[in-house]
């Protein structure tokens, strides 16, 4: 099974191995870890207080909450502050948000790093946030009633004041902070014991408040890594050869460059890092001066090893792969499939696959690098600092502690930012160079050198005894591994049959929450894919691909046995064994699906048909429970049209009411585009689609109606940002099958692979 990556870093903010400090300076109240770099000397002197790791309280009682993670539209800052508000007592209105830096005493208190990814963020931080604003108010309470001359037990803190009934005296937090008297320091095991709300006791959380990053959003003061700009800076524009990775120039003929107004220099980069290969950035005055110049430049490339691989050949490398018995590391290894096919009353075999699909989030890649004596600045919006700061380091030929990156806003992410290969030809330019230098993307750059979904060719094979119960599955899912391509071990997981670590980030889901007594699951990786088409993290990562056949076949089993489909998964969500507690929850969503959209209620017109699906997205240990009944029409051309979508989801405590069903709409319609629209393609070793007019997300045309249901039941809260993106496909593909009798199995569906199933 999967598990937690651990550390990857020893510098971590653990509460465990951490002793919480609330102290005073000059500039405020100071909230965060001992041991952290920075700490120390802030206390130690008063006059250079900076904010903490957590938040901080300045003597005009605003709380500037700084979040360590990158927010994207998602208002994770937002969320942050909403969390540690609602512990602290602070009044909303009081509450500030900072973005904070790679300085590692902001990295995450469960993953050791500077992440955001997963749908990790509130469920992660909303004990450690909680904790650290109980901790401050408890300082602040001690601290006003010494202030006070009263007993700190008689009180009362709402609204950032504090007040004894008793007396009628009262301080706000302000007057607390500058009268110097919340000293209090918290351990480790004093910080663990501190109890916490209940949520019957909430007066913030589950209330949507208003988001603190709107404001400067639509008044234009909100910084986004396009919109930095430094003195005396130059533009960086690159030049990427045509195949997606393994080429290297040859030669580059500037002199037409030359001639173009403010050309400065073409920089052929030499990465270290390997995270690009056979780029040259053409650097000038301004970005029109760039981008001309780099159209400029003759440049002459040797292919590489990768300048004949095509989406066909992925495809036929992934088919022999998974023929292979010794091929690939068990992820899920119980009982014996293979004994239990043999005696299965009905044997069911099927393939599914997915193309390659793109980020394309609206801000383009960008990023500002500007070196000052021996330390790199780095200036961009970014999902994985800790990483990136290496890679930006191994750019520049330094020590990761002189590379200080300043997290800007981010104008779209979905995975795209976890990778860094923005910062490569800005730092090497701006060493080239000798000032500062922005580098923007194009949309063909964007697009073309993208660290794309990778194509997958999944092989499920199940067998059901004589009543129709699922008996056996056998499951092998091929595709490049992408967060191996990390290169950090710890984000890998051993593998159950002891061939070595995997990438989970490619099976996970396939690990379900059904009751099936013989189930394997086996990850291979496509060495073929791996090397021709460097592969990230897309929104819902492997879940995306691993529901569209687990959910699919589940279909398929329940159709071949004659059992209505909804009731069949409710019958292997029985919650036995290992599955007890999460297979209730997901059955109790699937229910409440089933019931908003009225399923198995109603007469549906000839060619229409309901589908569902159910998911546990995105890791087996960090589950979210979705489901979702897709409704759809499908003509006698195959031309599918997606009436409804009706998602319900159990994300525990909801902390922001309206911005979870925004969430989760939006991660829905994602899935709906990954569904039916996005395909990118391989040929000659290059991304063929270069921009919207040949990669075709969804249109708000083919926007369907969408009715959500959040389950909030006071459970650990869960990740909204990505689980509903993994339930639409096979709730979509099973809707078609029941609407018209054509089973499709490759994403994207199209109208012509439907007509063809009909006709079959």
């Amino acid at each position: 099974m999967n598990r937690h990556v651990k550390a990857i870093t020893p510098e971590t903010s653990d509460l465990s191995r951490r002793s919480f400090l609330v102290g005073t300076a000059a500039t405020g109240l100071v909230l965060g870890y001992a041991g952290v770099p920075g700490i120390g000397e802030a206390l130690a002197a008063p006059s250079n207080f900076e904010p903490s790791v957590w938040y901080a309280i300045a003597p005009d009682g605003l709380v500037t909450v700084t979040c360590g993670k990158a927010d994207m539209g998602q208002h994770i800052a937002s969320t942050m502050a909403q969390i540690v508000a609602e512990e602290l007592g602070a009044k909303w209105s009081d509450m500030r948000v900072a973005l904070a830096s790679n300085d590692p005493k902001f990295n995450d208190p469960v993953l050791g790093a500077q992440i955001t990814g997963g749908s990790w963020s509130t469920m992660m931080n909303f004990d450690a946030m909680s904790r650290a604003g109980a901790a401050g108010r408890m300082a602040l309470t001690e601290g006003a009633a010494a202030a006070m001359g009263v007993p700190a037990g008689e009180l009362v803190v709402r609204d950032s004041m504090i007040s004894h009934p008793k007396s009628k005296k009262q301080m706000s937090f302000a007057d607390v902070v500058k009268s110097g008297k919340a000293t209090k320091t918290f351990t480790p095991d004093e910080l663990k014991a501190i109890k916490l709300k209940t949520p019957d006791q909430y007066t913030l959380i589950g209330v949507s408040v208003p988001q603190l990053d709107i404001p400067s959003k639509t008044n234009g003061t909100a910084k986004y890594g396009i919109d930095v700009m430094l003195p005396g800076m130059a533009y960086g524009a690159v030049v990427t050869p045509p195949v997606r990775f393994g080429a290297t120039v040859k030669s580059v003929d500037d002199s037409a460059a030359k001639k173009v107004p403010g050309f400065i220099k073409a920089v052929t980069l030499d990465d270290k890092t390997q995270t690009t290969s056979g780029w040259v950035v053409a650097v000038a005055s301004t970005y029109a001066n760039a981008k001309k110049a780099a159209a400029a430049l003759k440049i002459a490339y040797d292919g590489g090893p990768n300048a004949k691989v095509s989406s066909e050949s992925l495809l036929d490398e992934a088919r022999r792969l998974q023929k292979l018995e010794d091929s690939g590391q068990f992820f899920v290894k119980d009982g014996d499939p293979a004994a239990a096919l043999g005696t299965a009353a009905k044997v069911l075999e099927a393939e599914y696959t997915t193309s390659i699909n793109i980020h394309a989030p609206m801000e383009p890649m960008n990023a500002t690098a500007e070196f000052k004596g021996d330390i790199l600045h780095i200036y961009s919006g970014n999902q994985f600092a800790t990483r990136s700061g290496a890679i930006a380091a191994g750019a520049a030929g330094i020590d990761p502690k002189f590379v200080v990156m300043h997290q800007m806003w981010l104008g779209g992410g979905f995975g795209r930012r976890l990778d860094a290969d923005m910062m490569i030809p800005a730092v090497q330019a701006a060493k080239a160079i000798g000032k500062p230098v922005k580098v923007i993307y194009t949309r063909e750059n964007d697009m073309t050198m993208d660290f794309s979904r990778p194509l997958t060719y999944q092989k499920v094979k199940a067998g059901v005894d004589g009543d129709g119960k699922l008996t056996a599955l056998s499951h092998d899912v091929v595709s490049a591994w992408p967060t191996q391509r990390w290169g950090i071990p710890d984000f890998l997981t051993p593998s159950v049959d002891k061939k070595g670590p995997l990438d989970s980030f490619t099976v996970n889901g396939a690990d379900f929450f059904y009751t099936v007594p013989n189930h394997y699951v086996r990850a291979i990786k496509n060495e073929m894919a791996h090397n021709a088409t460097p592969s990230g993290q897309l929104r819902s990562v492997a879940p995306g691909w691993t529901f569209w056949a687990v959910e699919s076949m589940i279909d398929e089993i329940a159709a071949a046995t004659g059992k209505d489909p909804a009731q069949y998964r409710i019958s292997l969500l029985d919650g036995a064994g290992k599955n007890d507690g999460g297979a209730q929850r997901l059955r109790n969503t699937l229910l409440a699906a089933m019931g908003l959209a009225g399923y198995g209620t109603k007469k549906l017109p000839k060619g229409e048909g309901m589908g569902v699906a159910c998911v546990s997205s995105q890791e087996r240990a960090t589950a979210s429970w979705t489901a979702c009944v897709a409704h759809v029409a499908v003509a006698p051309s195959g031309e599918v049209t997606v009436k409804k979508l009706t998602v319900a989801t159990d994300v525990g405590t909801q902390v922001h009411p309206d911005n979870i069903r925004a969430q989760v709409e939006g991660a829905a319609l994602w899935g709906l585009s990954l569904a039916m629209y996005e395909k990118a393609t391989l040929k000659d070793g290059g991304i063929e689609q270069t921009n919207f007019d040949s990669y075709t997300p969804l249109r708000m045309s083919q926007v369907p109606e969408v009715a959500i249901a959040v389950i909030a039941n006071g459970e650990k809260a869960t990740g909204v940002g990505e689980p509903a993106v993994t339930v639409i496909a096979p709730a979509i593909g099973n809707a078609i099958f029941n609407a018209s009798g054509a089973r499709v199995r490759a994403l994207p569906i199209t109208a012509e692979a439907v007509k063809a199933s009909m006709k079959a």
